[in-house]
């Protein structure tokens, strides 16, 4: 039962990172829309290679506490039986397959930083680099055998610190680096239909992403399930209450992006608070997020085009602490108490990790896009940007005029 139920919830995360190439898709400029779905099926072709190869290797075969081994490279020792090591009960290489959809739908969220101006052939070579030196790190700090934030009792139950503060992070460098499109000042979604159903899919997929790393149907996450639902409805509330006090009236856009600031705040914590605290997590998670779209980026003048940093990077990283702070073994015995329950050193525990992810993954991207820049222009030209990269780098009109 327990593989029946994971290959399902494998199904719905992979359907995340289409989910990702709509929702993007819609919210750029109609010259644009082919090629920002094309940075998430890129994803989806370049990292499912790399991680049969050696992603999953590098991120969960076990070595020491910061890097996994290449002994697993090539799904050597990855076949039908449990590996004990992650579940005893389903299948290692079906474990393998729902990472790997977590590897890919990071990268894909990336993407909404730098939409609409960065080099289609840089962007592939920075992928690749990005999942194995930045990735798969990351992931096995947190989740692998013997990886160290995962000994120092850190908690992240669905991927805060792996999926969206990594994701978020490297977005916002991104951004920085690209520098602010030509046209910013007037750029507004073209199809938000489009940019609705792709959020839809988005938070259908998400019931996979966060139950699905229970790795089992037992309380824990059925805790997730309620939990995921509670802070996605909250995160809409909090987002569309600051907005309609702030711009007068709510927004469609406004409530899909409030339901994915919810669920993002809610991804670490989600098998680990109860349904009260998520309820919290999600309405100041979606409030939040609203901030950062609206007020942080506007004051610091950075161009994150689609919000991968105000919606994964913020609400990824209050999700971590509302962890820290919410987080009770009444719900999961494998967890720990956090602040309210008695327990302060959990929170510092996630400040920390929260901390050492955002510093590494910064550090990491910057020397990354560096390397790039010297064989690859890291963004198309003037003349690309604006004719639009749908037909300058593709060759292709989503709409005929």
């Amino acid at each position: 039962m327990e593989s029946v139920f994971m290959f399902f919830c494998t199904l719905l995360v992979w359907l995340m990172t289409p989910g990702i190439a709509l929702f993007y898709g819609g919210m750029v400029r109609r010259k644009n829309v082919l090629s920002t779905a094309m940075y998430s099926f890129a994803s989806m072709a370049v990292i499912s290679i790399l991680w049969v190869v050696v992603g999953y290797s590098l991120a969960f075969a076990p070595n020491n506490g910061f890097i996994g081994s290449f002994d697993w490279s090539f799904l050597n020792q990855v076949g039908f039986l449990p590996n004990d090591l992650y579940s005893d009960s389903i299948p290692h290489i079906l474990f393998m397959m729902f990472q790997m959809t977590f590897a890919v739908l990071t990268v894909a969220i990336i993407s909404g930083a730098f939409a609409e101006r960065m080099n289609f052939a840089a962007y592939l070579v920075f992928i690749i680099l990005w999942s194995l030196l930045v990735y798969s790190p990351v992931a096995h700090w947190v989740w692998g055998d013997g990886g160290f934030l995962r000994n120092l009792g850190a908690l992240d139950f669905a991927g805060g610190n792996v999926v969206h503060i990594s994701s978020g992070a490297t977005g916002l460098v991104l951004a920085i680096m690209l520098g602010r499109r030509k046209e910013v000042d007037t750029a507004s979604p073209h199809n938000l239909p489009l940019a609705l159903i792709g959020g839809i899919l988005v938070w259908f997929g998400w019931y996979g992403f966060n139950v699905g790393s229970a790795l089992t149907i037992d309380n824990v996450a059925m805790a997730a399930f309620v939990n995921t639902n509670t802070a996605a409805s909250a995160g809409i509330i909090g987002w569309c209450l600051v907005e309609w006090l702030t711009n007068k009236r709510p927004t469609m856009l406004g409530t899909i992006s409030g339901a994915i600031a919810g669920l993002v705040s809610i991804t670490p914590a989600a098998g680990f608070v109860t349904v009260p605290a998520s309820m919290l997590i999600g309405f100041l998670g979606g409030a939040l997020c609203f901030w950062g779209v609206y007020w942080l980026k506007g004051k610091i003048k950075y161009d994150d085009a689609l919000d991968a940093f105000g919606l994964h990077g913020i609400g990824g990283i209050w999700g971590g602490i509302a962890t820290g702070l919410f987080a009770t073994t009444k719900i999961n015995e494998a967890g720990a108490n956090g602040l309210f329950y008695g327990n302060p050193a959990l929170l510092l525990k996630q400040l920390a990790a929260i901390s050492i992810t955002i510093v590494f993954v910064v550090i990491v991207t910057v020397i990354i896009v560096s390397i790039i820049k010297l064989f690859l222009p890291i963004r198309v030209s003037e003349e690309q940007e604006y004719k639009g990269l749908d037909l300058t780098l593709h060759g292709e009109k989503a709409y005929q005029d």
